[in-house]
């Protein structure tokens, strides 16, 4: 019989990422230290991901996994210690691992010399374990008799019940490998159950229908038996029971020793056998302490669910639901606005059913406004999901480089939309590399400015005012803003006459083809990636600003909107059309004072707003508005930021503000410059989503043409 595993292959592909994920973390924790704990963490995961890769063919990758397995075993037996040796080569060991697993993804092949040298490596340096004579040559998984880590305590004689859910082996979990572990803690008799094997015509081969029941004999404790099983699945039931201690040592181990053979009693009755004492009386329940999982006691036996076999909190949804269900809470949002618009012109003609049903709105509108949050919460995942390839990256680098940094996370659990999430990421890798290669100064350079050698690199992520914030601050040397100066007027990019304020300078190293480097790296100096880091971050929607102390490091800020499914929103009326201007982007709305408002020839109108000459956007004309206000005292100017510079969008009204729901033009129309998305407001009107950068450069451009066409002709 048959049977496709495709359906199973991609959650299986996602727990294997899981996998390595904390098999790196792990890693790099062990770099401050041995912690057993963090080993047999790694050493379970994986487990995991060879049993899985095991049950779906892929041999290469158990194979692999197997040698890697070992190795973790040496280090978590105490065989070998945990030295900077190991830890390196386990993690080129993760990064052929990760390299592997992501070709079953894309059907390409892993590079076959470099696993199989990497897996020479590791064999050789396991062999070279064996060679010191302190450990036995069998690999991890083995069976075989050995004195329990707690052998000095007493013994004690455990029935084991082992109930595995149907779903075992497509869990990737072996029942052999888990009696393999019991037999190293003692010594083993076990008898196989097939009461639940169904008829051959109803056999599924992927599914486990057969229990064991166990006898140990032991020094361990029971959890250290109960950590055997801790990666089963949910289903399965694991039931324990202790005898009586039988002394102290490997001469008190010599328990019974013969297998049972008859078939075994129901779970209900089950009692010792061949020791001719009657089975425990039952102990009355007792409320389990708090923090503790509750157990059942069954004639002596307790039904232990391990931590992983308690009740998921959490199940996995395919993103495209989540977003169709955004979808469809978006739509809800605006049917309520409209029917708050048509409620308000009800509630004019008066009446008691006007009041009734203005309660009523006012009812939906909080439900509305509630169900649109805790849907939105479905998309927010926690920024650690973005920060954590970093320990590893740092550390890399900072090797390379010969630096001795300390990173430090803060905020890790602010959360953030699952696409903010997956497009952050690479500017924030770049935005690290840059401040080691040139930020973070050498041990001898720091000695020599009176600094301590290790330079101190943080990451750091909170809310602000309805957005997420996210600093990247070392304690280098700070920006050269003399060299940046000058390598600005070499390519153009400002005058000698120009007079820059401090964060202007700055933020010249956002320009396209901007570097500072005197020669280039595999690291940095081609003049690429801050320009491509501040581009992604505006089609976020977010800012970056660069703020830098020489001798005292620098502080990138990113902000960016928690969703990029709603957006706060200013609505302004320009003519007869509305438009929505992030609030994000907003500095502050004002009246025009006479005679700060001047016309400069070539570049249009110019406000003087606290102490520079910002420049005025004319919507209606940029977008051929009519019916607009001409009269700039008439008006309102709205002042916007955008590449730390200040400009003014005149418009005729603020209409107030709210939360929109954004809808893709491109998707539905077409891709059009200065305008993000668009927006149905509550009288089913469709208003544009203005894209602040877009429309500043969009301005510029309009107000050089004039003068490139009359230079061309």
């Amino acid at each position: 019989m048959s049977m496709d595993l495709s359906e199973f292959l991609d959650v299986f592909l996602e727990e294997c990422f899981e996998g390595l994920e904390v098999m790196e973390s792990g890693l790099l924790n062990l770099d401050a230290g041995t912690d057993l704990e963090e080993v047999n963490t790694i050493f379970r995961a994986a487990h995991s991901i060879k049993g899985g890769s095991a049950a779906f063919g892929f041999n290469h990758i158990s194979e692999f996994t197997h040698v890697m397995e070992t190795l973790l075993d040496q280090l978590r037996s105490g065989k070998r210690p945990v030295d900077q040796g190991s830890v390196d080569l386990l993690l080129a060991s993760v990064d052929v691992l990760r390299e592997m697993v992501e070709g079953l993804k894309t059907d390409e092949a892993p590079d076959d010399d470099r696993v199989a040298g990497l897996r020479k490596k590791l064999e050789a340096v396991i062999a070279s374990e064996l060679e010191s004579g302190e450990a036995s040559p069998e690999p991890a998984g083995t069976c075989r008799d050995t004195e329990s880590p707690g052998s000095e305590g007493p013994v004690r004689h455990w029935r084991i019940r082992l109930v595995p859910g149907k779903e075992m082996f497509r869990e990737g979990n072996d029942p052999l490998a888990l009696i393999r572990e019991l037999k190293k803690l003692g010594e083993l008799t076990v008898e196989t159950r097939a009461d639940g094997l169904p008829a051959l015509a109803g056999l599924d081969p992927a599914s486990c229908h057969l229990s064991w029941e166990a006898r140990l004999t032991t020094a361990a404790g029971e959890d250290e038996i109960r950590e055997i099983f801790a990666w089963l699945g949910e289903e399965a039931v694991v039931e324990i029971a202790s005898g009586e201690a039988s002394g102290h040592g490997r001469e008190a181990q010599a328990g019974p020793e013969e297998a049972v053979t008859e078939p075994a009693a129901p779970a209900s009755d089950v009692e010792s056998k061949g020791t001719g004492t009657p089975p425990p009386v039952p102990e009355p329940e007792s409320p389990p302490e708090p923090g503790k999982p509750a157990t059942k006691k069954a004639n002596g036996l307790k039904a232990v669910k391990s931590p992983a076999n308690r009740e998921s909190g959490s199940i996995r949804v395919s993103i495209e639901k989540v977003d169709l269900l955004i979808n469809l809470v978006g739509e809800l949002v605006i049917t309520q606005s409209m029917l708050n618009q048509v409620g308000a012109d009800i509630l004019q003609e008066g009446g008691p059913r006007a009041e009734a049903l203005l309660n009523g709105l006012a009812q939906l509108e909080r439900n509305t406004r509630e169900l649109q949050e805790n849907v939105l919460q479905i998309r927010m995942l926690p920024i650690s999901f973005a920060f954590n390839r970093f320990p590893r990256l740092v550390r890399d680098i900072s090797n390379s480089l010969g630096k001795k940094v300390e990173l430090v996370l803060t905020g890790e659990q602010t959360e953030v939309d699952k696409t903010v999430l997956e497009k952050i990421g690479d500017p924030l890798v770049h935005l690290v590399r840059n401040a080691l290669d040139h930020g973070l100064e050498t041990p001898e350079a720091r000695r020599a400015a009176g600094k301590a050698e290790q330079g101190r690199l943080e990451l750091s992520a909170q809310h602000e005012s309805g957005n997420i914030v996210i600093r990247i601050s070392d304690d280098g040397a700070g920006l050269n803003r003399e060299k940046i100066l000058r390598k600005a007027i070499e390519k153009g990019l400002v005058s000698e006459k120009d007079e820059l304020s401090d964060e202007r300078i700055d933020n010249l190293i956002f320009q396209p083809g901007f570097s500072t480097a005197d020669k280039v790296s595999d690291l940095s100096g081609r003049g690429v990636g801050m320009d491509v880091v501040k581009r992604n971050i505006n089609d976020l929607g977010g800012t970056v600003n660069i703020h830098s102390e020489p001798g005292k490091g620098s502080t990138v800020t990113i902000r960016l909107p928690l969703t990029l499914a709603i957006l706060d929103g200013q609505l302004a009326r320009v003519g007869g059309e509305t438009y929505i201007l992030p609030l994000i982007s907003i500095v502050e709305s004002l009246q025009i004072k006479p005679g700060n408002a001047k016309s400069v020839t070539g570049c249009g109108e110019v406000y003087r707003f606290r102490g520079e000459y910002i420049p005025i956007i004319r919507l209606d004309r940029l977008f051929g508005v009519r019916g607009a206000t001409e009269d700039l005292y008439k008006g309102l100017l709205v002042v916007v930021e955008t590449e730390g510079r200040h400009t003014g969008l005149f418009v005729d009204a603020l209409l107030g503000q709210q939360q929109v729901v954004i809808k893709s033009l491109e998707t539905n129309y077409r891709q059009l410059e200065g305008v993000s998305g668009a927006t149905i407001l509550g009288d089913g009107q469709v208003a544009l989503i203005l894209d602040i950068p877009g429309l500043v450069q969009l301005f510029h451009r309009q107000i050089h043409r004039p003068a490139e066409l009359a230079a061309v002709s």
